[in-house]
């Protein structure tokens, strides 16, 4: 055999062997899979994706059909289940509800809640706050023809997004997920928090979930807490303490 041809051989077999070491490091990184709350879609983790990313994390933000509880626990479930490995389940506002009945998934390692929902088996989104003030994001929520909620523009630049630019807050008003409203009163059947390691971040300037209730949320599934002031979307108004909290979720995973 020529020396240029052993030279090449041995070069294709010493990519081949990188590549599968490079896939058994990123095989042992867990994956973070987001799942995004009502009134939204992917895109609303367009700041904090690249931060973990940097970080060499494999993201994936699920698109929820936002038709019911059920439909989007199916989707957050294909997501996990086409991760290589370990998987951070994170979840924003409905999306903790989501993560919450799909976190049961054995793939899963830990719970990231971001300003979400944190339900009890047995209990729904809606019931959640019924012991604390309304909030007065609720006022501007409106309903179609076929029973879906939407945000109002006005309930999105002074309620759901009041610390973000009025060109961001304009954007997210035409790209909102309208939720089916009898989603919100879908019970839960577990509770992942119970049996996984789970953070929360409280988001202190909340208008659409109390402060007070995501504290108390926080408190009973047992979370590493973080506080920010912000409104309810800390993911756009303050990315990089929301991605260094799913960093420590994926560090420590196990």
């Amino acid at each position: 055999m020529k020396t240029a041809q052993r030279f090449k051989l041995a070069a294709a077999a010493l990519a081949i062997g990188l590549s599968f070491a490079t896939g058994a490091v990123a095989a042992d990184k867990p994956s973070v899979v987001i799942v995004h709350g009502a009134f939204a879609d992917g895109s609303d983790w367009a700041k904090v994706i690249p931060l973990l990313q940097a970080k060499g994390v494999n993201v994936v933000a699920v698109q929820n059909p936002l038709t019911s509880l059920e439909d989007d626990v199916a989707a957050a479930k294909r997501a996990i289940d086409a991760q290589p490995g370990k998987v951070v389940l994170v979840g924003h506002s409905w999306g903790g509800s989501v993560i919450t009945e799909a976190g049961v998934n054995d793939k899963v390692s830990s719970l990231v809640y971001i300003a979400a929902f944190a339900p009890d088996a047995g209990q729904n989104s809606a019931e959640l706050g019924k012991d604390y003030p309304a909030a007065p994001g609720f006022a501007h929520i409106k309903a179609d023809a076929s029973g879906f909620l939407s945000l109002t523009k006005e309930g999105m630049s002074r309620h759901f997004a009041q610390d973000l630019p009025a060109a961001a807050t304009a954007v997210m008003t035409a790209t909102q997920g309208p939720i089916l409203g009898k989603s919100f009163e879908q019970k839960l059947t577990v509770a992942a928090w119970k049996t996984k390691p789970s953070w929360y971040v409280v988001a202190s300037s909340d208008h659409m979930i109390q402060p007070a209730l995501q504290r108390d949320m926080a408190k009973k599934i047992g979370a590493t807490v973080t506080t920010v002031n912000s409104s309810h979307v800390p993911q756009q108004s303050q990315p990089a303490k929301v991605a260094q909290v799913i960093l420590d979720a994926v560090s420590q995973s196990k």
